[in-house]
């Protein structure tokens, strides 16, 4: 495979390009989402609940980093189809909890798989090396995600 980029010489230089490739990639996956009436907005969020557990509605707001009234729109249209529901808090009156249905659940799956069948096609295109390559870098990644 041909190299498109130099290799990157100090930490800054790998953070650029690393974070570079990151966010062509994860456009081109985020794309490969069943065609659908949900937007990216409303899958994030719902993918957030999904992984999260139950959150209140400004648990989930601070997570996706939009505001309150903006979340309260998105979490309605997720309800209004069924694929979360909102629960008493159960300390504070006040608070509702968020959490998918089992539709929800299942639109998250068929997301999944459109993605990472995307994903997995075009990386069948690369060598066995250059897979081994990704599946170490993509371990590093995990680590520095967790940092």
């Amino acid at each position: 495979m041909e190299r498109l980029v130099s290799e990157p010489r100090t930490a800054d230089d790998l953070a650029k390009t690393l974070r570079e490739a990151i966010q062509r990639l994860n456009r081109r996956v985020r794309q490969a989402r069943p065609v659908g009436d949900l937007t990216f907005g409303q899958l994030s969020a719902l993918t957030s609940i999904l992984l999260a557990g139950a959150l209140t509605p400004r648990e989930l707001a601070d997570l996706e980093r939009v505001q309150p009234p903006t979340m309260t729109k998105i979490v309605g249209k997720l309800e209004d189809r069924g694929l979360v529901i909102r629960t008493p808090h159960p300390t504070d009156g006040r608070q509702v909890i968020l959490a998918p249905t089992e539709e929800g659940r299942a639109i998250y799956a068929q997301f999944e798989l459109a993605r990472n069948a995307w994903l997995s096609e075009h990386l069948e295109q690369l060598g066995p090396e250059d897979r081994d390559v990704l599946f170490r870098a993509a371990e590093i990644m995990q680590q520095v995600a967790r940092a």
